[in-house]
Protein backbone atom coordinates (compact mmCIF):
# COMPACT_ATOMS: atom_id res chain seq x y z
CA UNK A 1 0.00 0.00 0.00
CA UNK A 2 1.11 3.58 -0.67
CA UNK A 3 0.41 4.88 2.82
CA UNK A 4 -1.63 4.17 5.89
CA UNK A 5 -4.28 6.60 4.63
CA UNK A 6 -6.78 5.61 1.97
CA UNK A 7 -6.03 6.69 -1.56
CA UNK A 8 -9.34 8.57 -1.82
CA UNK A 9 -8.46 10.62 1.27
CA UNK A 10 -5.06 11.53 -0.12
CA UNK A 11 -6.63 12.55 -3.42
CA UNK A 12 -9.19 14.72 -1.64
CA UNK A 13 -6.47 16.49 0.34
CA UNK A 14 -4.43 17.14 -2.78
CA UNK A 15 -7.53 18.28 -4.70
CA UNK A 16 -8.51 20.83 -2.07
CA UNK A 17 -4.90 22.10 -2.00
CA UNK A 18 -4.99 22.59 -5.77
CA UNK A 19 -8.39 24.29 -5.56
CA UNK A 20 -7.01 26.63 -2.89
CA UNK A 21 -4.07 27.53 -5.13
CA UNK A 22 -6.51 28.12 -8.01
CA UNK A 23 -8.61 30.33 -5.72
CA UNK A 24 -5.46 32.29 -4.89
CA UNK A 25 -4.78 32.86 -8.59
CA UNK A 26 -8.42 33.93 -9.09
CA UNK A 27 -8.10 36.43 -6.24
CA UNK A 28 -4.92 37.93 -7.69
CA UNK A 29 -6.41 38.16 -11.19
CA UNK A 30 -9.59 39.64 -9.78
CA UNK A 31 -7.59 42.30 -7.94
CA UNK A 32 -5.99 43.58 -11.15
CA UNK A 33 -9.10 43.56 -13.35
CA UNK A 34 -11.69 46.38 -13.27
CA UNK A 35 -15.12 45.76 -11.81
CA UNK A 36 -18.16 45.72 -14.10
CA UNK A 37 -19.80 49.14 -14.33
CA UNK A 38 -23.38 47.97 -13.75
CA UNK A 39 -22.34 46.18 -10.59
CA UNK A 40 -20.37 49.17 -9.34
CA UNK A 41 -23.49 51.29 -9.94
CA UNK A 42 -25.48 49.01 -7.64
CA UNK A 43 -22.75 49.19 -4.98
CA UNK A 44 -22.69 52.97 -5.16
CA UNK A 45 -26.41 52.97 -4.43
CA UNK A 46 -26.58 50.41 -1.62
CA UNK A 47 -23.10 49.83 -0.12
CA UNK A 48 -22.16 51.75 3.03
CA UNK A 49 -18.62 51.98 1.57
CA UNK A 50 -17.35 54.02 -1.33
CA UNK A 51 -15.77 51.16 -3.24
CA UNK A 52 -13.50 52.18 -6.10
CA UNK A 53 -10.24 50.28 -5.71
CA UNK A 54 -9.96 49.43 -2.06
CA UNK A 55 -11.18 45.84 -2.10
CA UNK A 56 -8.73 45.04 -4.85
CA UNK A 57 -5.76 45.23 -2.45
CA UNK A 58 -7.53 43.02 0.07
CA UNK A 59 -8.24 40.52 -2.71
CA UNK A 60 -4.58 40.55 -3.79
CA UNK A 61 -3.38 39.94 -0.22
CA UNK A 62 -5.88 37.11 0.19
CA UNK A 63 -4.75 35.56 -3.10
CA UNK A 64 -1.12 35.76 -2.05
CA UNK A 65 -1.97 34.12 1.28
CA UNK A 66 -3.99 31.33 -0.38
CA UNK A 67 -1.10 30.48 -2.70
CA UNK A 68 1.20 30.07 0.31
CA UNK A 69 -1.41 28.17 2.28
CA UNK A 70 -2.13 25.70 -0.53
CA UNK A 71 1.30 24.16 0.05
CA UNK A 72 0.49 23.67 3.73
CA UNK A 73 -2.83 22.03 2.84
CA UNK A 74 -1.01 19.59 0.57
CA UNK A 75 1.08 18.71 3.63
CA UNK A 76 -2.10 18.34 5.80
CA UNK A 77 -1.15 21.21 8.12
CA UNK A 78 -3.70 21.85 10.88
CA UNK A 79 -2.76 25.53 11.22
CA UNK A 80 -2.79 25.87 7.43
CA UNK A 81 -6.37 24.54 7.35
CA UNK A 82 -7.49 27.08 9.96
CA UNK A 83 -5.77 30.04 8.28
CA UNK A 84 -7.11 29.06 4.85
CA UNK A 85 -10.63 28.94 6.24
CA UNK A 86 -10.21 32.41 7.78
CA UNK A 87 -8.85 33.86 4.51
CA UNK A 88 -11.69 32.33 2.50
CA UNK A 89 -14.30 33.72 4.89
CA UNK A 90 -12.71 37.18 4.61
CA UNK A 91 -12.61 36.80 0.82
CA UNK A 92 -16.39 36.38 0.54
CA UNK A 93 -17.41 39.93 1.58
CA UNK A 94 -14.27 41.34 -0.06
CA UNK A 95 -15.31 40.06 -3.49
CA UNK A 96 -18.83 41.38 -2.99
CA UNK A 97 -17.73 44.80 -1.76
CA UNK A 98 -15.15 45.45 -4.46
CA UNK A 99 -17.57 44.96 -7.36
CA UNK A 100 -20.33 42.45 -6.60
CA UNK A 101 -18.09 39.63 -7.82
CA UNK A 102 -20.51 36.97 -6.66
CA UNK A 103 -18.81 34.30 -8.79
CA UNK A 104 -15.57 34.57 -6.81
CA UNK A 105 -17.49 34.93 -3.56
CA UNK A 106 -19.46 31.75 -4.33
CA UNK A 107 -16.27 29.81 -5.13
CA UNK A 108 -14.71 30.97 -1.85
CA UNK A 109 -17.83 29.92 0.07
CA UNK A 110 -17.93 26.48 -1.59
CA UNK A 111 -14.23 25.91 -0.92
CA UNK A 112 -14.69 26.97 2.70
CA UNK A 113 -17.50 24.43 3.02
CA UNK A 114 -15.32 21.67 1.56
CA UNK A 115 -12.55 22.54 4.02
CA UNK A 116 -14.96 22.34 6.97
CA UNK A 117 -16.13 18.93 5.76
CA UNK A 118 -12.56 17.65 5.37
CA UNK A 119 -11.38 18.98 8.76
CA UNK A 120 -10.34 15.54 10.15
CA UNK A 121 -7.88 15.04 7.26
CA UNK A 122 -5.70 17.98 8.30
CA UNK A 123 -3.76 16.87 11.36
CA UNK A 124 -0.07 17.65 10.75
CA UNK A 125 1.34 19.84 13.49
CA UNK A 126 3.26 23.05 13.05
CA UNK A 127 6.15 23.95 15.32
CA UNK A 128 4.65 25.47 18.48
CA UNK A 129 7.56 27.87 19.24
CA UNK A 130 7.52 28.96 15.60
CA UNK A 131 3.75 29.61 15.79
CA UNK A 132 4.31 31.75 18.86
CA UNK A 133 7.18 33.53 17.15
CA UNK A 134 5.09 34.04 14.01
CA UNK A 135 2.26 35.58 16.02
CA UNK A 136 4.70 37.85 17.83
CA UNK A 137 6.27 38.89 14.53
CA UNK A 138 2.84 39.52 13.03
CA UNK A 139 1.80 41.68 15.98
CA UNK A 140 5.11 43.53 16.07
CA UNK A 141 5.05 44.07 12.31
CA UNK A 142 1.50 45.41 12.49
CA UNK A 143 2.47 47.88 15.23
CA UNK A 144 5.63 48.84 13.34
CA UNK A 145 3.72 49.38 10.10
CA UNK A 146 1.07 51.48 11.82
CA UNK A 147 3.77 53.60 13.48
CA UNK A 148 5.68 53.78 10.18
CA UNK A 149 2.56 54.95 8.34
CA UNK A 150 1.37 57.39 10.99
CA UNK A 151 4.75 59.09 11.39
CA UNK A 152 5.33 59.07 7.64
CA UNK A 153 1.99 60.60 6.71
CA UNK A 154 2.25 63.13 9.51
CA UNK A 155 5.74 64.28 8.54
CA UNK A 156 5.42 63.90 4.77
CA UNK A 157 2.01 65.46 4.23
CA UNK A 158 3.55 68.01 1.86
CA UNK A 159 3.92 65.15 -0.64
CA UNK A 160 0.12 64.62 -0.66
CA UNK A 161 -2.86 66.84 -1.50
CA UNK A 162 -4.34 66.10 1.92
CA UNK A 163 -2.82 67.55 5.12
CA UNK A 164 -2.54 64.79 7.71
CA UNK A 165 -2.98 65.32 11.42
CA UNK A 166 -2.14 62.45 13.77
CA UNK A 167 -5.67 61.01 13.69
CA UNK A 168 -5.91 61.36 9.91
CA UNK A 169 -2.49 59.70 9.52
CA UNK A 170 -3.58 56.83 11.77
CA UNK A 171 -6.88 56.47 9.90
CA UNK A 172 -5.08 56.51 6.53
CA UNK A 173 -2.66 53.74 7.60
CA UNK A 174 -5.44 51.48 8.91
CA UNK A 175 -7.47 52.03 5.75
CA UNK A 176 -4.52 50.98 3.57
CA UNK A 177 -4.56 47.56 5.29
CA UNK A 178 -8.32 47.05 4.98
CA UNK A 179 -9.05 49.14 1.85
CA UNK A 180 -12.80 48.63 1.77
CA UNK A 181 -13.16 52.22 0.60
CA UNK A 182 -11.08 54.91 -1.06
CA UNK A 183 -9.72 57.37 1.50
CA UNK A 184 -8.79 59.91 -1.15
CA UNK A 185 -5.02 59.40 -1.00
CA UNK A 186 -3.45 61.58 -3.70
CA UNK A 187 0.36 61.78 -3.71
CA UNK A 188 1.70 64.78 -5.61
CA UNK A 189 5.35 63.70 -5.79
CA UNK A 190 7.36 60.66 -6.70
CA UNK A 191 8.47 60.27 -3.09
CA UNK A 192 4.84 60.37 -1.93
CA UNK A 193 3.95 57.52 -4.28
CA UNK A 194 7.05 55.63 -3.13
CA UNK A 195 6.08 56.01 0.53
CA UNK A 196 2.49 54.87 -0.09
CA UNK A 197 3.68 51.83 -2.04
CA UNK A 198 6.22 51.01 0.67
CA UNK A 199 3.38 50.40 3.13
CA UNK A 200 1.92 47.80 0.74
CA UNK A 201 5.33 46.14 0.40
CA UNK A 202 5.71 45.98 4.18
CA UNK A 203 2.26 44.37 4.39
CA UNK A 204 3.09 41.67 1.85
CA UNK A 205 6.48 40.86 3.39
CA UNK A 206 5.25 40.68 6.99
CA UNK A 207 2.22 38.60 5.99
CA UNK A 208 4.37 36.16 4.01
CA UNK A 209 7.01 35.79 6.73
CA UNK A 210 4.43 35.34 9.46
CA UNK A 211 2.65 32.64 7.43
CA UNK A 212 5.92 30.78 6.86
CA UNK A 213 6.62 30.84 10.60
CA UNK A 214 3.10 29.73 11.47
CA UNK A 215 3.30 26.79 9.05
CA UNK A 216 6.83 25.65 9.89
CA UNK A 217 7.23 21.89 10.46
CA UNK A 218 7.98 20.69 13.96
CA UNK A 219 11.63 21.28 14.84
CA UNK A 220 13.68 19.13 17.18
CA UNK A 221 15.29 21.70 19.41
CA UNK A 222 16.26 19.49 22.33
CA UNK A 223 18.80 16.66 22.45
CA UNK A 224 17.78 13.19 23.52
CA UNK A 225 17.46 12.79 27.27
CA UNK A 226 19.74 10.58 29.32
CA UNK A 227 16.88 8.14 29.85
CA UNK A 228 16.32 7.92 26.10
CA UNK A 229 20.03 7.36 25.49
CA UNK A 230 20.16 4.61 28.12
CA UNK A 231 17.15 2.93 26.56
CA UNK A 232 18.68 3.21 23.07
CA UNK A 233 21.95 1.69 24.33
CA UNK A 234 20.09 -1.32 25.70
CA UNK A 235 18.24 -1.89 22.40
CA UNK A 236 21.43 -1.57 20.33
CA UNK A 237 23.40 -3.88 22.63
CA UNK A 238 20.64 -6.47 22.34
CA UNK A 239 19.94 -6.16 18.61
CA UNK A 240 22.71 -4.19 16.83
CA UNK A 241 24.06 -6.22 13.92
CA UNK A 242 25.91 -3.65 11.79
CA UNK A 243 28.61 -1.04 12.36
CA UNK A 244 26.00 1.66 11.73
CA UNK A 245 24.32 0.61 14.97
CA UNK A 246 27.13 2.29 16.94
CA UNK A 247 26.76 5.53 14.96
CA UNK A 248 23.04 5.44 15.75
CA UNK A 249 23.98 6.25 19.37
CA UNK A 250 26.07 9.36 18.67
CA UNK A 251 25.07 12.68 20.19
CA UNK A 252 23.59 14.20 17.02
CA UNK A 253 20.78 11.62 16.91
CA UNK A 254 17.18 11.59 18.12
CA UNK A 255 15.47 8.34 19.00
CA UNK A 256 12.11 6.90 18.02
CA UNK A 257 11.02 3.87 20.01
CA UNK A 258 8.51 1.52 18.41
CA UNK A 259 5.69 -0.02 20.37
CA UNK A 260 7.41 -3.44 20.21
CA UNK A 261 10.80 -2.21 21.43
CA UNK A 262 12.58 -1.38 18.15
CA UNK A 263 14.69 1.73 17.68
CA UNK A 264 14.99 4.24 14.82
CA UNK A 265 17.84 6.75 15.09
CA UNK A 266 17.40 9.95 13.09
CA UNK A 267 18.07 13.66 12.66
CA UNK A 268 15.65 16.31 11.36
CA UNK A 269 16.86 18.63 8.60
CA UNK A 270 14.51 21.10 6.88
CA UNK A 271 11.45 18.87 7.51
CA UNK A 272 13.35 15.70 6.51
CA UNK A 273 13.53 12.99 9.16
CA UNK A 274 16.75 11.30 8.05
CA UNK A 275 17.29 7.85 9.52
CA UNK A 276 20.69 6.15 9.68
CA UNK A 277 20.42 2.54 8.56
CA UNK A 278 17.63 0.07 9.09
CA UNK A 279 15.56 0.00 12.28
CA UNK A 280 17.31 -1.78 15.15
CA UNK A 281 15.28 -4.45 16.87
CA UNK A 282 13.63 -7.77 16.19
CA UNK A 283 13.62 -8.74 12.51
CA UNK A 284 9.88 -9.37 12.54
CA UNK A 285 9.19 -5.87 13.88
CA UNK A 286 10.70 -3.85 11.01
CA UNK A 287 7.42 -3.46 9.11
CA UNK A 288 5.57 -2.28 12.20
CA UNK A 289 8.17 0.25 13.39
CA UNK A 290 8.57 1.71 9.87
CA UNK A 291 4.80 2.29 9.72
CA UNK A 292 4.81 3.88 13.18
CA UNK A 293 7.68 6.16 12.19
CA UNK A 294 5.77 7.19 9.06
CA UNK A 295 2.83 8.13 11.28
CA UNK A 296 5.10 10.29 13.45
CA UNK A 297 6.48 12.00 10.34
CA UNK A 298 3.00 12.70 8.97
CA UNK A 299 1.93 14.15 12.31
CA UNK A 300 5.01 16.42 12.47
CA UNK A 301 5.04 17.35 8.76
CA UNK A 302 8.34 15.54 8.12
CA UNK A 303 9.53 13.59 5.09
CA UNK A 304 10.97 10.22 6.20
CA UNK A 305 14.09 8.84 4.50
CA UNK A 306 16.30 5.88 5.41
CA UNK A 307 20.01 6.24 4.57
CA UNK A 308 22.44 3.37 3.90
CA UNK A 309 19.96 0.53 4.22
CA UNK A 310 20.73 -2.93 2.86
CA UNK A 311 18.62 -5.27 0.79
CA UNK A 312 17.20 -7.41 3.60
CA UNK A 313 14.22 -5.09 4.21
CA UNK A 314 13.68 -3.91 0.64
CA UNK A 315 10.18 -5.41 0.44
CA UNK A 316 9.16 -3.67 3.67
CA UNK A 317 10.19 -0.25 2.35
CA UNK A 318 8.53 -0.80 -1.01
CA UNK A 319 5.29 -1.98 0.62
CA UNK A 320 5.36 1.16 2.80
CA UNK A 321 5.45 3.35 -0.34
CA UNK A 322 9.18 4.14 -0.50
CA UNK A 323 11.37 4.20 -3.59
CA UNK A 324 14.97 2.99 -3.33
CA UNK A 325 18.00 4.72 -4.83
CA UNK A 326 21.40 2.94 -4.91
CA UNK A 327 24.06 4.91 -3.04
CA UNK A 328 27.09 2.72 -3.61
CA UNK A 329 28.55 -0.38 -1.99
CA UNK A 330 30.07 -1.33 1.34
CA UNK A 331 33.49 -2.97 0.98
CA UNK A 332 33.61 -6.05 3.24
CA UNK A 333 36.86 -8.00 3.57
CA UNK A 334 36.62 -11.70 4.45
CA UNK A 335 39.44 -11.98 6.99
CA UNK A 336 39.91 -15.72 6.56
CA UNK A 337 40.65 -15.18 2.86
CA UNK A 338 42.79 -12.08 3.19
CA UNK A 339 46.46 -12.58 2.40
CA UNK A 340 49.48 -10.63 1.24
CA UNK A 341 50.67 -13.57 -0.85
CA UNK A 342 50.26 -13.84 -4.61
CA UNK A 343 51.18 -11.68 -7.56
CA UNK A 344 47.96 -9.64 -7.37
CA UNK A 345 49.01 -8.47 -3.88
CA UNK A 346 52.59 -7.62 -4.77
CA UNK A 347 52.21 -3.83 -4.50
CA UNK A 348 50.39 -4.06 -1.19
CA UNK A 349 52.90 -6.58 0.16
CA UNK A 350 55.88 -4.47 -0.82
CA UNK A 351 54.34 -1.36 0.73
CA UNK A 352 53.63 -3.16 4.00
CA UNK A 353 57.04 -4.84 4.18
CA UNK A 354 58.81 -1.51 3.54
CA UNK A 355 57.06 0.05 6.53
CA UNK A 356 58.04 -2.89 8.71
CA UNK A 357 61.67 -2.63 7.60
CA UNK A 358 61.91 1.05 8.56
CA UNK A 359 60.61 0.25 12.03
CA UNK A 360 56.89 0.94 11.90
CA UNK A 361 54.70 -1.12 14.21
CA UNK A 362 51.24 -0.96 15.73
CA UNK A 363 49.50 -1.56 18.99
CA UNK A 364 45.80 -1.60 19.90
CA UNK A 365 44.72 0.00 23.15
CA UNK A 366 41.46 -0.46 25.02
CA UNK A 367 39.55 2.29 26.82
CA UNK A 368 39.70 4.21 29.07
CA UNK A 369 42.45 6.41 27.64
CA UNK A 370 44.68 8.95 29.32
CA UNK A 371 44.04 12.63 28.78
CA UNK A 372 47.60 13.01 27.52
CA UNK A 373 47.18 10.40 24.77
CA UNK A 374 43.81 11.82 23.64
CA UNK A 375 45.38 15.27 23.48
CA UNK A 376 48.10 13.94 21.19
CA UNK A 377 45.55 12.17 18.99
CA UNK A 378 43.51 15.36 18.83
CA UNK A 379 46.59 17.23 17.57
CA UNK A 380 47.04 14.62 14.82
CA UNK A 381 43.33 14.84 13.97
CA UNK A 382 43.39 18.65 13.73
CA UNK A 383 46.52 18.50 11.56
CA UNK A 384 44.85 15.96 9.25
CA UNK A 385 41.63 18.01 8.94
CA UNK A 386 43.50 21.29 8.41
CA UNK A 387 45.67 19.83 5.66
CA UNK A 388 42.54 18.85 3.74
CA UNK A 389 40.57 22.00 4.46
CA UNK A 390 37.88 19.90 6.10
CA UNK A 391 35.73 20.05 9.18
CA UNK A 392 34.42 17.09 11.13
CA UNK A 393 31.67 15.11 9.42
CA UNK A 394 28.75 13.69 11.36
CA UNK A 395 25.59 11.63 11.07
CA UNK A 396 26.94 8.59 9.16
CA UNK A 397 30.42 8.86 10.70
CA UNK A 398 31.87 9.54 14.10
CA UNK A 399 33.95 12.59 14.93
CA UNK A 400 36.77 13.30 17.33
CA UNK A 401 34.98 13.24 20.66
CA UNK A 402 36.66 11.94 23.80
CA UNK A 403 33.50 10.33 25.16
CA UNK A 404 32.94 8.48 21.87
CA UNK A 405 36.56 7.36 21.53
CA UNK A 406 36.48 6.04 25.08
CA UNK A 407 33.99 3.40 23.92
CA UNK A 408 36.23 2.02 21.12
CA UNK A 409 39.53 0.20 20.76
CA UNK A 410 42.13 2.43 19.08
CA UNK A 411 44.93 1.23 16.81
CA UNK A 412 48.08 3.36 16.96
CA UNK A 413 50.73 3.30 14.23
CA UNK A 414 54.16 4.17 15.65
CA UNK A 415 57.49 4.89 14.00
CA UNK A 416 60.79 3.28 15.08
CA UNK A 417 61.17 5.78 17.94
CA UNK A 418 57.68 4.95 19.21
CA UNK A 419 56.04 8.27 18.21
CA UNK A 420 52.43 8.05 17.07
CA UNK A 421 52.17 8.75 13.34
CA UNK A 422 48.57 7.66 12.75
CA UNK A 423 45.56 6.21 14.53
CA UNK A 424 42.21 4.61 13.81
CA UNK A 425 39.34 3.83 16.12
CA UNK A 426 37.74 0.43 15.70
CA UNK A 427 33.96 -0.04 15.72
CA UNK A 428 32.83 -3.49 16.76
CA UNK A 429 29.35 -4.88 16.22
CA UNK A 430 27.18 -5.71 19.20
CA UNK A 431 25.73 -8.88 17.68
CA UNK A 432 27.73 -9.99 14.70
CA UNK A 433 31.17 -11.13 13.72
CA UNK A 434 32.20 -8.03 11.81
CA UNK A 435 34.38 -5.06 12.71
CA UNK A 436 34.70 -1.64 11.05
CA UNK A 437 36.93 1.43 11.16
CA UNK A 438 35.77 5.01 11.65
CA UNK A 439 38.35 7.79 12.14
CA UNK A 440 41.60 7.21 10.20
CA UNK A 441 43.99 10.10 10.69
CA UNK A 442 47.72 10.68 10.34
CA UNK A 443 50.31 13.42 10.47
CA UNK A 444 50.95 15.45 7.33
CA UNK A 445 54.52 14.28 6.75
CA UNK A 446 54.51 10.47 6.80
CA UNK A 447 56.14 7.61 4.92
CA UNK A 448 54.38 6.57 1.71
CA UNK A 449 52.57 3.32 2.33
CA UNK A 450 51.47 4.25 5.84
CA UNK A 451 47.73 3.76 5.05
CA UNK A 452 48.41 0.33 3.55
CA UNK A 453 50.28 -0.58 6.72
CA UNK A 454 47.42 0.74 8.88
CA UNK A 455 44.75 -1.34 7.14
CA UNK A 456 46.77 -4.53 7.01
CA UNK A 457 47.43 -4.06 10.73
CA UNK A 458 43.70 -3.61 11.35
CA UNK A 459 43.00 -6.86 9.48
CA UNK A 460 45.64 -8.73 11.44
CA UNK A 461 44.29 -7.53 14.78
CA UNK A 462 40.68 -8.32 13.84
CA UNK A 463 41.58 -11.80 12.61
CA UNK A 464 43.59 -12.52 15.76
CA UNK A 465 40.62 -11.45 17.87
CA UNK A 466 38.20 -13.82 16.16
CA UNK A 467 36.32 -11.50 13.80
CA UNK A 468 35.20 -12.97 10.48
CA UNK A 469 35.02 -9.82 8.34
CA UNK A 470 36.12 -6.21 8.21
CA UNK A 471 33.83 -3.48 6.85
CA UNK A 472 35.77 -0.73 5.08
CA UNK A 473 32.66 1.42 4.77
CA UNK A 474 30.73 2.88 1.87
CA UNK A 475 32.31 3.35 -1.54
CA UNK A 476 29.90 6.08 -2.61
CA UNK A 477 28.28 5.74 -6.07
CA UNK A 478 30.30 2.66 -7.04
CA UNK A 479 28.25 0.17 -9.01
CA UNK A 480 25.44 2.70 -9.58
CA UNK A 481 23.94 3.31 -13.03
CA UNK A 482 26.44 1.20 -14.97
CA UNK A 483 23.87 -0.29 -17.37
CA UNK A 484 22.26 1.60 -20.24
CA UNK A 485 18.77 0.58 -19.09
CA UNK A 486 19.24 1.90 -15.53
CA UNK A 487 17.03 4.86 -14.52
CA UNK A 488 18.23 8.29 -15.62
CA UNK A 489 19.00 9.42 -12.07
CA UNK A 490 21.27 6.40 -11.52
CA UNK A 491 23.08 7.03 -14.82
CA UNK A 492 23.55 10.65 -13.73
CA UNK A 493 25.12 9.46 -10.47
CA UNK A 494 27.39 7.17 -12.49
CA UNK A 495 28.54 10.16 -14.55
CA UNK A 496 29.36 12.02 -11.33
CA UNK A 497 31.26 8.97 -10.07
CA UNK A 498 33.33 8.72 -13.24
CA UNK A 499 33.99 12.40 -13.93
CA UNK A 500 33.74 14.52 -10.80
CA UNK A 501 36.84 14.38 -8.60
CA UNK A 502 37.46 18.02 -7.71
CA UNK A 503 35.41 17.91 -4.52
CA UNK A 504 35.48 14.19 -3.76
CA UNK A 505 37.56 11.45 -5.35
CA UNK A 506 34.93 8.70 -5.62
CA UNK A 507 36.93 6.48 -7.95
CA UNK A 508 40.19 6.95 -6.02
CA UNK A 509 38.55 5.79 -2.80
CA UNK A 510 37.02 2.80 -4.57
CA UNK A 511 40.38 1.86 -6.10
CA UNK A 512 42.07 2.03 -2.69
CA UNK A 513 39.50 -0.31 -1.14
CA UNK A 514 39.54 -2.63 -4.14
CA UNK A 515 43.20 -3.54 -3.47
CA UNK A 516 42.03 -5.50 -0.39
CA UNK A 517 39.73 -7.67 -2.57
CA UNK A 518 36.50 -7.05 -0.65
CA UNK A 519 33.02 -8.35 -1.29
CA UNK A 520 30.77 -5.49 -2.38
CA UNK A 521 27.41 -5.12 -0.62
CA UNK A 522 24.94 -2.54 -2.06
CA UNK A 523 23.50 0.27 0.08
CA UNK A 524 20.41 2.35 -0.65
CA UNK A 525 18.54 5.53 0.18
CA UNK A 526 14.80 5.03 0.64
CA UNK A 527 12.64 8.09 -0.04
CA UNK A 528 8.90 8.82 -0.45
CA UNK A 529 8.91 10.00 -4.09
CA UNK A 530 11.04 11.64 -6.77
CA UNK A 531 9.74 15.12 -5.89
CA UNK A 532 11.24 14.80 -2.40
CA UNK A 533 14.73 13.84 -3.60
CA UNK A 534 16.19 17.37 -3.90
CA UNK A 535 15.21 18.40 -0.36
CA UNK A 536 16.36 15.03 1.02
CA UNK A 537 19.71 15.42 -0.77
CA UNK A 538 20.21 18.84 0.83
CA UNK A 539 19.21 17.43 4.24
CA UNK A 540 21.69 14.58 3.83
CA UNK A 541 24.49 17.00 2.95
CA UNK A 542 23.73 19.22 5.93
CA UNK A 543 23.51 16.26 8.32
CA UNK A 544 26.83 14.80 7.17
CA UNK A 545 28.50 18.21 7.28
CA UNK A 546 27.25 18.77 10.83
CA UNK A 547 25.28 21.88 9.80
CA UNK A 548 21.97 20.95 11.33
CA UNK A 549 21.67 23.81 13.83
CA UNK A 550 18.35 23.65 15.68
CA UNK A 551 17.07 21.00 13.32
CA UNK A 552 19.07 18.20 14.82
Amino acid sequence: MKSRFSLSEENLVHLVALLTAAMGVINVLSSITPSLRNRLHLLEQYSPFLVTSGGHLTSALAGFALLLLSVSLWRRKRVGWMLTLIVLIISIPTHLLKGLDYEEASLAAILAGILIYLRPYFHARSDTPSIQQGLRILAAALLFTIAYGVIGFYLLDKHFRFTFGLWAAFRQTIVMFTQFYDPGLEPISGFGRYFADSIYVVGFITLGYALLMLLRPVLNRHPATEDERSRAWEIVKANGRTALARYALLDDKKFFFGSNGSLISYVVENRVALTLGDPIGLVDDVKSVVAEFQDLCKFNDWLPAFYQVGTSNADVYKDAGFDMLPLGQDAIVNLSDFTLDGSENKTLRNSYNKMVRVGYHYDVLQPPYSTRMLRELNTISDEWLSNRGMSEMRFSLGWFDEAYLNTCPILLVRDREGFIEAFANIVTEFHGNEVAVDLMRHRNQVESGLMDFLFVSLFQWANENGYASFNLGLSALSGVGERSDDPAIERTLNYIYRNVSRFYNFRGLHTFKEKFHPTWSPRYLTYPNAVSLPVISVALYRANMGRSGIYS
